[in-house]
């Protein structure tokens, strides 16, 4: 058999290897010339130079898929980017802020800005928060027929964004009938359950009646899922190189402060006459941060829930001996909540061979992001509602602290009477919650049909939004009013088990709560319009030359409210996440476009393409971008394949606009680079003290667009008509990428970014600018692999499939001028992509008669762990220590049956074995999700059991 004849049949039953090949629905009898996702021209459905994978609907239900982000977690062809919800539940600052319930895609490991998303070939709105990125929560799933996946880089035919690939959700069309479907999936261990009901109809036969109506409406629910119904999520594992870096306890831990003289000074310490706390017997370190449960003939830390010791080792801080730690991942929300409504209405006309359509697609989400409860802390800030805030003698618990702190610094019994400062987890005051609604809607009206001489065309007017806003749910509180109910001992912060208080203090509490304040709120606006036409040129003897040409225009609209709330009230609530250094009055660009594009068989076996497209941005100027590609078939049995391009990406909104927002340094890592040659903070050498200067982050208006350079060439071998092999290497190369360069890079390099560390007159560092920059350089190569077969296997068939990508090489360099960088395959990284060497999805698919059953394997390899100051510096090897982090498989199977009439059944087993993530010693940080597993990898929610119910009514 012919290989085209083989990728056909193949791809009806969902094992499309290549572009030509992606019409699985298409009659194999008829010739008819259809477009496929990354060209466009319309070309018989065997054709084709570029590598797609196809996702059909069936294979969705089968594998009990429900939403966007489920799907692209099992595209080998995604890197693992901190792009889903799992990743984005925690405390997130600098850059990462304004992502509140999105979740996106980021093929090739480019990042979710160089990934293009696609809604029936056309661009639907980014995110109203981010403005730069779309929120797969959008994608109407339930109305999904097919997911083509361009693995190649397509911004001669698209434009911006489509640097590392194209995903394209094809909706349903002319379907006729109704039919509804009910699924639910419920996990073994408790929490994380999902549940969907959808109800998709049409009426009228193109064809016949000359017009078809399209509706489809769907629910979905995906319950929040808690660190703390998983035992793998924990924190305090010591002997594995893991434990938590900080002393905001439920049982608060007691600070000495400068600006007050308080129970924990020393006297004449300093010139203050404030000292910074008592000397350890023995040594000559002055203790701080001393948690009374974990001192000599106490409780313990472990006697309050989620506490335990503060490992001053782990984290090289000896003054930090006495400390408790808090588990905030146990607090955390490892996948968010999430309730959504999807409504899809399409109309399409028959006129004559022209097809005019309207088409409305709407979306209203709403997510909890839910994480650890507030942490107070003492001020010496006199601009902070916390300045000198410390607990008083008159409270009913100062008594027994005190006496714990005297039984082993005898010296400070002179000190009683005076006040506690403290650093306190409120659990009274419940986790931190903030719920974002999203409403995004795109309206289309579109024509497509014949012009002449085998000419179509194709050509379409739209609006997409994204309207979106957060706000205060849970957990945030009005500082003033809060800081006296602590100075008064009402509310007491060394409750006997850190979270009981008296009634008369949860009233108080209640009454100083800041729930319902709004955030922020976002709104993007996408307005375009489209023409293309496609069709014969002139014959070769070899074939017909094709060709493409069109054009769009779009205009981009953003804008950003940060002063939803007023800016007077802004400054009353404790730690909020305002935003108003950030707002944006209305920001918009224009966008041009013209494009053409050939196809020319140069023989019989071989043809060229080629694509250019020029877009002229407001703000930019024009940029034009070339593709070349071939398709050699020297033999039936091998397709040879090869593209080269260029692609661009303009930064968004945000990377332009955004306000410069200053955040004083949280950790206790960081050293001033020019003065201390270790970079590692040691307290016995002034030159190396641990400093806490202010992080500028925020928009950069001068940042032009990042530019790459792009190949892939592979083949498609079928030495049968039931087996295909299939392999593309590729590369891309970045440059001018807009990045906000990590400030562990920028301490590391300070030679390179001199300008970036601001200095008073006397030479302190006072801050650091951490904006987006144009610079440096990224190479990523990789090979992609497809395997498909298929044979009888008893009174059925069995076919099996694998897309698997191998990462060869993935550098770069943070200016033009310095050297390219290590290899980053296989290294932990806590911002970015965090490449993985190898990925596969592996799937075998068994039918006969009315049963269908498919059994999946999921490969995802180890990597080498991060490590705490203390594994870092060598201070300690932990005896259960271990460099990398395990590899994570996981497998799936579920049995589908079809015996009864209009009905479907489908039960389902996702991760069969019940794995869990494995281990790693990446704490967050407070900056995002992940307590002794990593979210980019993945999931949480162990063993689950799922169900679906499709009935056809007519």
């Amino acid at each position: 058999m012919k290989l085209n004849r083989l990728m056909s049949s193949m791809a009806l039953v969902g094992l499309a290897v290549h572009a030509g090949w992606a019409v699985a629905q298409a009659d194999s009898t008829r010739l008819e010339r259809v477009e496929v996702t990354g060209s466009s021209i319309k070309r018989i459905k065997d054709e084709g130079a570029l590598p797609i994978q196809v996702i059909s609907r069936k294979d969705i239900e089968r594998q009990g898929i429900v939403s966007a982000e489920q799907l692209i977690s099992t595209l080998s062809v995604n890197g693992n980017g901190l792009d889903n919800l799992a990743s984005n539940a925690d405390v997130v600052a600098g850059q990462a802020r304004g992502n509140n319930g999105a979740s996106s895609a980021n093929l090739r490991g480019q990042g979710a800005a160089s990934t293009l998303i696609l809604l029936n070939g056309r661009r639907v709105a980014a995110h109203g928060l981010n403005g730069g990125v779309v929120d797969l929560q959008q994608i109407p799933f339930a109305a999904i027929e097919r997911v083509e996946v361009l693995k190649d880089g397509a911004s001669a035919i698209y434009g911006t964004d489509a640097i590392g690939g194209v995903i394209n959700f094809i909706l349903r069309k002319d379907y006729a009938g109704l039919e509804g479907q009910v699924f639910t999936d419920v996990t073994e261990a408790g929490g994380g359950n999902l549940g969907r009901v959808q109800l998709t109809g049409g009426y009228g036969n193109l064809e016949r009646d000359k017009f078809n109506v399209l509706a489809s409406v769907s629910f979905s629910d995906a319950k929040a899922l808690r660190g703390d119904q998983r035992d793998f999520v924990n924190t305090f594992q010591p002997s594995r190189g893991l434990s938590v870096d900080t002393r905001g306890t439920p049982y608060a831990t007691v600070f000495a402060i400068s600006s007050l003289y308080n129970a924990l000074s020393r006297d004449n310490l300093n010139t203050t006459g404030r000292g910074t706390g008592p000397i350890q017997p023995g040594t000559t370190i002055a203790m701080n941060g001393i948690n009374p449960l974990n001192l000599p003939g106490q409780a313990g830390c472990s006697s309050i829930a989620g506490q335990a010791a503060y490992d001053a080792v782990l984290w090289a801080s000896p003054a930090a001996k006495w400390g408790c730690a808090w588990d905030t991942g146990r607090a955390a929300v490892l996948q968010q909540p999430v309730k959504s409504s999807n409504a899809v209405l399409r109309g399409t006309l028959a006129l004559g061979e022209h097809q005019v359509f309207a088409e409305y697609v709407g979306a209203h989400v709403v997510t909890d992001k839910s994480f650890s409860p507030n942490q107070i802390s003492s001020s010496t800030s006199t601009t902070s509602p916390f300045f000198n805030l410390a607990y008083p003698s008159t409270g009913e618990a100062y008594n027994s602290v005190f006496n714990a702190l005297v039984a082993t610094f005898p010296t400070l019994a002179k000190n009683r009477g005076l006040p506690l400062a403290f650093r306190w987890r409120c659990m009274p005051c419940g986790n931190r919650e903030i719920e974002t609604t999203a409403d995004t809607q795109r309206v289309l009206l579109g024509a497509e049909g014949p012009l002449f001489a085998g000419w179509d065309y194709k050509t379409g007017v739209s609006q997409a939004t994204s309207d979106t806003t957060s706000l205060l749910k849970h957990g945030y509180f009005y500082s003033k009013p809060f800081a006296a109910l602590i100075n008064t001992g009402v509310l007491n912060p060394f409750s006997a088990d850190g979270i009981t208080q008296t009634s008369t203090a949860l009233s108080a509490l209640d009454g100083v709560r800041a729930d319902g304040v709004t955030l922020y709120g976002g709104k993007f606006t996408l307005r375009q319009a489209d023409f293309t036409a496609s069709g014969p040129v002139f014959k070769l003897p070899a074939g017909q030359v094709m060709a493409a040409v069109g054009g769009d225009v779009r205009q981009e609209q953003y804008k950003f409210n940060g002063n939803a709330t007023d800016a007077a009230t802004q400054a009353t609530i404790f730690n909020a996440p305002f935003d108003s250094v950030n707002t944006l009055d209305t920001v918009k660009r224009d966008i041009r476009a013209v494009f053409a594009e050939v196809l020319v068989p140069v023989f019989k076996n071989l043809e060229a393409s080629a694509a250019v497209r020029h877009d002229s941005y407001t703000g930019f100027g024009g940029t034009t971008n070339p593709k070349f590609s071939l398709r050699y078939q020297p033999f039936d049995q091998l397709l040879v394949r090869a593209s080269t391009s260029r692609g661009f990406r303009v930064p968004s909104f945000n990377q332009l606009f955004n306000g410069v927002t200053e955040s004083p340094y949280s950790g206790k890592d960081l050293v001033d680079p020019a003065k201390c040659a270790t970079g590692v903070v040691d307290a016995n050498n002034p030159a190396c003290a641990s400093i806490t200067p202010t992080i500028l982050t925020g928009g950069k208006p001068n940042l032009g667009p990042e530019k790459s350079k792009q190949w892939t060439w592979g083949f498609v071998w079928s030495p049968n008509a039931d087996v295909a092999v299939g392999a593309d290497w590729w590369q891309i190369r970045k440059t001018g990428t807009i990045q906000s360069v990590a400030l562990s890079d920028l301490v590391k390099n300070y030679t390179l970014f001199p300008d970036n560390f601001i200095r008073d007159a006397s030479g302190t560092l006072q801050s650091i600018d951490n904006r987006w920059v144009n610079a440096g350089e990224t190479i990523t190569k990789g090979v992609d692999v497809s395997l498909s077969g298929t044979t009888a296997l008893g009174a059925g068939r069995l076919v099996a499939k694998l897309e698997g990508s191998y990462l060869l090489d993935k550098r770069s360099r943070l200016i033009a001028s310095a050297p390219m960088g290590a290899s980053e395959i296989g290294v932990f990284t806590r911002a970015g992509d965090l490449g993985l060497r190898w990925k596969h999805a592996a799937t075998f698919t068994y039918s006969e008669g009315d049963w269908v059953g498919t059994f999946q394997q999921l490969w995802r390899a180890g990597y080498k762990d991060a490590q705490l100051p203390g594994v870092a510096n060598g201070s300690i090897t932990p005896p259960d220590w271990k460099p990398n982090v395990a590899k994570y498989i996981t497998f799936n199977a579920s049995v589908s049956y079809t015996g009864i009439k209009n009905l479907g059944l489908t039960f389902g087993i996702k991760n069969l074995l019940n794995e869990d993530p494995p281990f790693s010693a990446a704490y967050d940080g407070n900056t995002g999700a992940g307590s002794s597993w990593e979210p980019r990898v993945a999931d949480p929610r162990g063993r689950a059991y799922q169900f679906t119910v499709n009935y056809k009514f007519w």
